[in-house]
């Protein structure tokens, strides 16, 4: 089987709007577009979303629409597993429409909500992969890059505490960054 091409499937763009703060960005395979974003057991991603600060309110799976305008977009990274006889099978990740869709709304930052987002990035883009969180010293489409920790449930030998902290220095970095007043504060 051949190689797809880097321009193959596209980003979910549903949430994402010119001007926002931050794009937060995950992982999703081909096809596979969520019906509804971090509403699994056990993720804490509007509760860390609320807690750091990025929003004033605590939202949930069925309110996502309306992130945007609190500044906050998202999307996913689409990858691919692609099978070749005979070789172990390859992770593709299609990484020019994920940087059209940020270059196309100009967030001030994008924001992996994993390790796992931010090194399948950096390996389709050839940086260096994330060695823990916060901001990265490498840009996506031009827009200074950051790692969070992830919200879902499987994470959570994590405290909670530790990755709130993390989240809050997102919001922190968009401060110091004169990001402008949060919307809706």
């Amino acid at each position: 089987m051949r190689r797809p091409p880097s321009d193959g499937p596209r980003p979910d763009r549903s949430l994402l709007r010119p001007g926002l703060r931050v794009v937060i960005a995950g992982t999703v395979g081909r096809g596979r577009r969520p019906d509804r974003y971090y509403a699994g057991a056990g993720n804490r991603f509007y509760e860390l979303l609320q807690g750091s600060g990025l929003v004033h309110e605590l939202l949930g799976p069925d309110s996502a629409d309306r992130l945007p305008e609190l500044g906050v977009g998202l999307t996913d990274l689409v990858i691919e597993r692609v099978l070749r006889a005979g070789q172990e099978p390859e992770t593709v990740v299609h990484r020019r429409p994920f940087d059209a869709a940020v270059r196309a709304v100009a967030p001030q930052v994008v924001a992996f909500v994993s390790k796992t987002a931010a090194t399948w990035y950096a390996r389709g883009a050839g940086e260096r992969l994330p060695q823990g969180y916060g901001e990265l010293g490498w840009a996506v489409a031009g827009v200074p890059a950051f790692v969070l920790p992830g919200p879902s449930g499987a994470n959570n030998g994590m405290p909670l505490a530790l990755r709130l902290a993390m989240w809050s220095d997102l919001a922190d970095f968009l401060e110091q960054a004169g990001a402008q007043e949060l919307p809706g504060a």
